[in-house]
């Protein structure tokens, strides 16, 4: 019991901190705000269906995250919480989908789903989900509002209800004779339709939450896995396609229906073929990579159970991997949902890191099933060593790349570097203890986390969003200036300076090429904010006929109050 405890406190802890402190940071990166004030302008107009950035049409993304922002625009307001809040309760399900995977499945080698009965079969799904929620993946993503987490939750939804369903269909594939255990089946195959539906019903919503890449992942995955297992679907499943599939387009056509009614061949030539097939096929969208790029991606968003991932890696020369029962099920689904996305994106023109987000459920699954075998049978002191001294490596590595990068004092960074350090020292020392250390160690990286976001990231976000300049020119009584850019676009200002800048007719913020242009608006209206990078502000401050009042800079860009004489 007391155990028992212990592990619903610790989850109870870790989404009190997905859910604490992202409203204090303001929006950045060119996606955050953008996704925030399309959302904001939805909510004004009262419209469900088309997005919309500076008051004309923008196609980039289905609705589902604006959907969840304006949701909570409504309940809490206009702020960066409601804003982040969607993607913090992305990774929140996320975690749950993955613990229900993990405890449909048993360690002790038979086919028997009794996740009720069984300790070990609950504590796979609960490794499974710490991991999940302890990587550095899951924390950065799910405290920005961006479509990947939406679309990570949905697939990862999807691909848990056709395995619970695959897994329960394997265990009856030699059912018992007699009265009870037909009226087991019954039930039985009664549930089995609620999966599938569950299952078609995430995957409608995959692509109502990024598009038809949803569709990609879940069934490319599926069809892999069978391949590799070489063996037939089940019939049921089979037979489920002709009216699932159907059940997911219907679903996802409260959306594409009328966006298409309304926007004809505009909408499917910028939402379907330019931003799915051109920025697959192409680098149109200037994000390339080389073939090997999602490589160190996958490392980096695993930490701090990178070494784990890789001993799951390195075990699956002994798996059984056309075994009946649910573990080797797992160990290779879970292998071909890691594999097949990145390998699928490995060859795409445009690269992000964001891209394979949704992978990262699979990659905790492996891990989970790693540390859930190392202390079912008492081993892994290697990889707890070689974890620890990977845990020292990022606590000195940080504290060097942020007094180098940042300025910030030596002797500051050692209080969000010291539980890594800490508990990398520990598990170098004593791998013996095992279970204590893989839960210190998903303990540290949130102490490290929660303590760098109050800590660090308030001065590194700072330079990043224009949040600040913005308030200041406010509180001098520049609240309702047209804001102008000179020579670069702020993309935080599409949010903090809404409905004050101009847009083109492409979409994208009017950037000015010269000071000319600047007098020529500050003419028009008799004073502009321009925000313009700090190099080339002598542009405006030295023009003899501009006259400048400097509101402030991040450390990158300048805010200057320009009036023509």
């Amino acid at each position: 019991m007391l155990a028992k405890r212990a592990w619903f406190l610790l989850f109870i802890a870790i989404a009190a901190f997905y859910l604490w402190g992202f409203g204090s940071l303001p929006l950045i990166g060119p996606d955050e705000p953008r996704y925030a004030e399309v959302a904001r302008e939805m909510l004004a107009r009262r419209d469900l269906i088309t997005p919309t950035l500076g008051g004309l049409p923008w196609f980039e993304k289905p609705p589902l995250l604006y959907w969840m922002m304006m949701a909570s625009y409504r309940v809490l307001g206009v702020s960066e919480y409601a804003a982040r809040l969607g993607a913090a309760s992305c990774g929140l399900l996320t975690a749950i989908f993955i613990y229900w995977i993990g405890s449909n499945v048993s360690l002790r080698g038979n086919s028997e789903i009794e996740p009720q009965d069984s300790n070990t079969d609950k504590s796979l799904g609960r490794w499974s989900a710490l991991v999940w929620l302890t990587s550095a993946g899951a924390i950065a993503f799910s405290r920005g509002a961006s479509f990947d987490m939406v679309l990570t939750m949905t697939t990862t939804g999807a691909l848990a209800a056709f395995f619970v369903a695959e897994s329960r269909a394997g265990s009856q594939r030699n059912p018992a004779c007699g009265f009870l255990a037909s009226l087991s089946g019954v039930f039985q195959r009664s549930n089995q339709i609620i999966l599938l539906v569950a299952f078609y019903v995430m995957a409608g919503l995959s692509l109502l939450a990024k598009g038809l890449i949803g569709f990609v992942i879940i069934f490319g995955v599926i069809a892999l896995y069978y391949i590799i297992r070489r063996e037939r679907p089940p019939r049921n499943f089979g037979i489920s396609l002709l009216w699932g599939i159907p059940l997911s387009l219907v679903l996802a056509g409260v959306w594409y229906g009328p966006m298409i009614a309304r926007h004809g061949w505009t909408f499917v030539d910028q939402f379907i073929i330019q931003h799915h097939f051109a920025r697959f096929a192409t680098n149109k969208y200037h994000h390339p990579g080389p073939v090997y790029f999602y490589l160190p991606v996958i490392i980096g968003l695993a930490l701090p159970w990178t070494i784990v991932l890789i001993a799951a890696f390195v075990s699956s020369r002994k798996w059984n991997w056309r075994g009946e029962v649910a573990i080797d099920r797992l160990r290779v689904f879970a292998l071909v949902w890691l594999v097949l996305p990145m390998l699928f994106f490995s060859f795409s023109g445009s690269k992000l890191v964001a891209y394979i987000l949704p992978v990262l459920p699979a990659a905790a699954l492996l891990a989970g099933e790693r540390i859930a075998c190392f202390i079912k049978d008492n081993r892994g002191e290697r990889v707890l060593r070689l974890s620890g001294a990977l845990l020292i490596a990022l606590g000195i590595g940080g504290i060097w790349y942020s007094h180098q990068e940042f300025s910030v004092n030596v002797w500051c960074l050692l209080l969000p570097a010291g539980p890594l350090l800490l508990v990398g020292a520990t598990a170098a020392i004593r791998p013996q203890l095992r279970k204590s250390l893989f839960v210190l160690i998903a303990v540290a990286a949130i102490m490290t986390s929660a303590i760098s976001l109050k800590s660090l990231a308030p001065a590194v976000a700072k330079t990043e969003s224009v949040r600040q300049l913005l308030a200041v020119a406010d509180s001098l009584g520049y609240a309702t200036t047209p804001v102008v850019q000179l020579h670069g676009i702020e993309r935080t200002a599409e949010f903090y300076a809404a409905n004050r800048l101009t847009y083109g007719s492409d979409g994208e913020p009017v950037k000015f090429e010269g000071a000319g242009q600047v007098i020529d608006a500050a003419r028009r209206s008799g004073v502009v904010l321009c925000f313009v990078p700090i190099e080339f502000e002598p542009q405006l401050t030295t023009d003899k006929n501009l006259k400048t009042e400097m509101i402030g800079n991040n450390g990158r860009v300048a805010l200057l109050a320009v009036r023509p004489r």
